[in-house]
C-alpha cells in the first residue's frame, strides 16, 4: 500500500525566493508563505494575490506544462475561475524544472466546508462548459479518462483492500462497479479536469471560488470528472440537481459511478498511509455514492 510519494527535489521557501528573485525580480520583495505539498507540487502564497506552484517530482513536470499551455485557453469559457498562469518560471542551475506563478484564490477545499445549495446549477454549468470536444493536439492521460477496463486490475485491487479494511464497499457498490465495466465507452474525447475531487474545489462562504490543480487535464472520457458530484456535494438533492441539469446519457452516468468507486477507493487506500484528509474524503465519497444507488 503506497501513500503520498516522497519528494524528489527539496522545494523550500529559500529555493523559491531565489527563483523569483532571479527570474521575476519585480516580485522579489513580495511576502512568501508556504501553503501545502501535494502528491506532485509544493504551493506557496506570494503576496496577497498570487500563488507559486513548484513540482516536487519529475512526473509532475509534463503535467505542469499542460497547465501552462491549456489553462489560458480554457479559462475564458468557464463560469468558475481556474488558475491560468500569470507568470512562467524556468529551470536554472538551482532547480531542474519549470514552475508557475498563479492567481491566489480564497477558500478551503469542499471536503472541509460545505457548498451552498444554490451553487448546483453553476457547478453543472461549469462541467458542461468544460466537457466539450478537445482539439487533436490536446494531452492524453494514461490513467484518467481511459476505459475503466484498462484500469480494472488496479481499481479492483484497491477495492479489495478497502473492502477488507472498512465497511464502505456495500453490495450495491459491488453491483454498480460491474455495471460500470459493462457500460458502452465514450465515443468522443472531451476536455476533462481529470482529478476533480473535493480538495480541488475551493469554497468560501458557501460559494465555489475556483477549481484548482489541473495537472491531469486531458482529452478523454468526461465521465471521469463526474465523480466530483459525490466528492464535493453532501446533500443528496444537490447531487440530483447537478445530474438533472448536466443530463448525462445512461452509459456516461454508469461510467461516472465507476470512476467514483475508483477515486473513493484510491483516496481511502492511499490516504490511510500518510494523508488522513484524503482517506476521510474518500470515505465520504463512497458513503454518498452508496446512498444514491
Amino acid at each position: 500500500m503506497a501513500g503520498r510519494p516522497p519528494a524528489e527535489v527539496d522545494v523550500d521557501a529559500t529555493l523559491v525566493r531565489a527563483l523569483i528573485a532571479a527570474q521575476h525580480p519585480d516580485l522579489a520583495d513580495e511576502p512568501l508563505t508556504p501553503l501545502d505539498a501535494g502528491w506532485d507540487n509544493v504551493m506557496f502564497r506570494l503576496g496577497t494575490t498570487m500563488t507559486v506552484r513548484v513540482p516536487r517530482r519529475a512526473v509532475a513536470v509534463e503535467l505542469l506544462r499542460n497547465e501552462q499551455r491549456w489553462l489560458p485557453v480554457l479559462a475564458p469559457r468557464l463560469p468558475i475561475a481556474i488558475p491560468a498562469p500569470l507568470r512562467i518560471g524556468r529551470a536554472n542551475a538551482d532547480y531542474p524544472w519549470p514552475w508557475s506563478i498563479l492567481p491566489w484564490f480564497e477558500g478551503q477545499g469542499a471536503d472541509l466546508v460545505p457548498i451552498e445549495h444554490g451553487e448546483t446549477r453553476r457547478f453543472a454549468d461549469f462541467l458542461l462548459a468544460l466537457h466539450v470536444a478537445a482539439p487533436d493536439d490536446a494531452p492524453h492521460n494514461p490513467v484518467r479518462g481511459v476505459p475503466l477496463a484498462a484500469r480494472q486490475d488496479m481499481i479492483e485491487s484497491r477495492l479489495a483492500t478497502v473492502r477488507a479494511a472498512t465497511d464502505l464497499i456495500t453490495p450495491a457498490i459491488e453491483r454498480a462497479w460491474q455495471r460500470a465495466l459493462a457500460a458502452p465507452q465514450a465515443d468522443e474525447a472531451r476536455w476533462m479536469h481529470g482529478d476533480l475531487h473535493a480538495q480541488n474545489i475551493l469554497v468560501a462562504d458557501g460559494i465555489v471560488q475556483a477549481v484548482i490543480d489541473w495537472g491531469d487535464i486531458a482529452a478523454g472520457d468526461a465521465a471521469t470528472d463526474l465523480h466530483a458530484v459525490w466528492s464535493a456535494f453532501e446533500a443528496q438533492r444537490d447531487r440530483q440537481r447537478i445530474f438533472d441539469h448536466y443530463a448525462p446519457d445512461p452509459a456516461s452516468y454508469e461510467r461516472a459511478i465507476g470512476w467514483a468507486i475508483a477515486m473513493g477507493c484510491f483516496l481511502v487506500d492511499a490516504g490511510r498511509v500518510n494523508s488522513p484528509r484524503h482517506a476521510e474524503q474518500g470515505a465520504a465519497l463512497l458513503r454518498r455514492l452508496a446512498a444514491d444507488l
